[in-house]
């Protein structure tokens, strides 16, 4: 069905490619045109930064605020004590309120670049599920919430039924917690008038949980929206690289690996990530991503970096450029570049194995994985080919930094501290 929204925030959603599912298209795209919607997106507070795969819905809060509407970051204070069991295999390790709670102060710096929290107009929130959690009288939230929901119903979503499918254990805590999501839900649109809850598509259960139990309580109209689970075009989950989570604090990973991770996109992936990840317009997206050969390497760094100017800020991006151009061009050692510091301690008397050095400087995962790399001729030091397995490396080879190489595209520097 082709469906022309009159909202901005629906034609922007569709236009760029954030629409998976929509609960009511028309009814949301009404309660859009005809005033501010106030939205919100649930984060669990699981660990100090936000990485790349959580881009996608911080993009569509910034959308949703750029054209006039009201975003709400929901970290959840409470329901991170009982942990998501949506599409997991095993159950979540439990964290202190310690641990939470220095959890959320880590995403908050991620959230503060993307919306304005400030604005005299359609300032974003930033709310804990802990304020309404928290406090609850189990007797009595049995009583009026837990009736609302059925079992058979509860047992019939893909997240469970995954689960038990494969005979994997399924706490009662964690079955709890779709309850919860959706007393979110009520309780946002209680106090906050909020009509719209956006998700990834694997929380469209979750989401309609909260519309019913709403509906059954407050007899209020509420939506859910969800965007597609993105992968990449050779079919990785997006936000996971050789060297783990693409973090988008810059003290978990630098502004440099960041571009890098944007820069290094298949050439069939820039289109779709410069209308998700940038604000060009999408003629201009779609134009950079029609580009071949040599030109769309050209696509590759403009993508990188407006994506790295939105997260890190222009001048991080500009010295990542800069960086990557010395050391892919001129074959130099960037002052970018991830740096492995070593101590004298750890050299010893008899130095350090080139294997150790590959695996702690990030290039490759084990050991096994740093000796085929050279056994392929994938490793360089010093932009010199690699062939010697066993080399090691004393403080007069690390008296100035050595640059290290894995393939032509991901590097780091080794030195003595």
């Amino acid at each position: 069905m082709t469906y022309h929204p009159k909202s901005d925030f629906m034609r922007v959603m569709i236009e760029r490619g954030y629409l998976a599912d929509c609960t009511d298209y028309q009814g949301l795209d009404e309660a859009l045109s005809k005033g501010v919607v106030t939205a919100y997106i649930g984060y669990d507070a699981t660990a100090k930064s936000l990485h790349v795969g959580h881009l996608l819905n911080i993009m569509m809060l910034r959308w949703l605020q750029k054209t006039g509407h009201q975003p709400i970051t929901l970290m959840g204070g409470g329901t991170t004590k009982v942990g998501d069991p949506s599409f997991r295999a095993d159950e979540r390790p439990l964290l202190t309120p310690g641990q939470i709670d220095d959890n959320i102060e880590g995403m908050k710096q991620v959230f503060a670049k993307y919306l304005d929290y400030d604005r005299a107009e359609t300032p974003a929130l930033m709310l804990n599920n802990a304020e309404w959690l928290d406090g609850l009288n189990y007797l009595e939230f049995l009583r009026d919430i837990g009736r609302h929901f059925s079992v058979n119903r509860m047992l019939s979503f893909e997240s469970v039924k995954s689960r038990l499918d494969r005979e994997q254990s399924l706490s009662f805590l964690e079955f709890n917690y779709m309850i919860l999501q959706a007393y979110d839900f009520l309780e946002l649109n209680r106090r906050y008038g909020c009509l719209l809850q956006m998700g990834g598509s694997d929380q469209w259960g979750n989401i309609v949980n909260g519309i019913d139990l709403t509906r059954r309580v407050l007899d209020n109209e509420i939506y859910g929206l969800t965007s597609p689970l993105l992968t990449t075009s050779d079919g990785r989950k997006m936000g996971k690289s050789q060297g783990g989570a693409m973090w988008l604090n810059a003290d978990m990973l630098s502004p440099y690996e960041f571009w890098q991770f944007w820069r290094n996109s298949t050439d069939a992936d820039v289109g779709r990530f410069l209308k998700l990840y940038t604000e060009l317009p999408v003629e201009e997206c779609d134009r950079l991503g029609a580009l071949s050969g040599s030109e769309i390497n050209a696509a590759k760094i403009i993508l990188a970096n407006e994506v790295t100017t939105l997260c890190h800020g222009a001048e991080a991006a500009a010295a990542a450029e800069a960086t990557a151009r010395e050391v892919f061009e001129k074959g130099g050692v960037g002052d970018d570049l991830p740096t492995l510091e070593l101590s004298a301690e750890e050299l010893g008397g008899d130095g350090i194995s080139i294997v150790q050095l590959i695996v702690r400087a990030g290039l490759a995962k084990s050991g096994k994985e740093a000796k085929r790399l050279i056994a392929e001729n994938g490793a360089r030091i010093d932009d010199a080919p690699l062939t010697d397995a066993g080399l090691m490396l004393d403080a007069a080879a690390l008296a100035s930094p050595v640059k290290l190489s894995a393939g032509k595209k991901r590097h780091a520097l080794v030195k003595l501290g």
